[in-house]
């Protein structure tokens, strides 16, 4: 059965230190029990420029058997990952990515609020592990895609 409401967004860009993380790309989509369709908001930093800049918010149709298929891939993946303990100390997938995941039956995020900010998570993923977040980094910046295709 799809998931009727939930929302995600991942973020490429989370490692810092010292100072925050400088995010290269925010994707954001949602999915209201109320609404056929995926929202999608995009915001990328182009190379050499310091701030994010918004792209036209798109919708792609929830109830498309391609769609659908993908986001119960990527929910099904992130309910079998591990997260960083405690959250935002090391980026334990190693893609300078995170996806944050909001559903009735999934709360799911890695890297805290604010990046990754240095330290030693005392959970590590395992190879197996980081190959299935990137197959999730996947699902995301496809569906993302996908909602391009259909705004042209």
């Amino acid at each position: 059965m799809p998931l009727s409401e939930y929302s995600l967004r991942l973020q490429k860009g989370i490692t810092g230190g010292f100072a925050p993380p400088t995010p290269d790309a925010i994707h954001t989509i949602t999915k209201a029990s109320n609404n056929p369709s995926l929202l999608i908001a995009s915001a990328i930093r182009p190379t050499g420029t310091p701030s994010l800049l918004d792209a036209a918010s798109q919708s792609l149709d929830a109830s498309d058997a391609q769609t659908e298929a993908l986001v119960t891939e990527l929910h099904s993946i992130l309910k079998e990952l591990p997260t960083e303990q405690p959250p935002g100390s090391e980026d334990i997938y190693g893609l300078d990515t995170s996806i944050a995941w909001g559903s009735e039956d999934l709360q799911w995020n890695n890297a805290g609020p604010q990046g990754c900010g240095g330290g030693t998570s005392s959970v590590q993923a395992t190879e197996e592990q980081k190959e299935k977040f990137r197959r999730a980094v996947e699902i995301v910046q496809e569906l993302v895609g996908n909602a391009g295709e259909a705004a042209t």
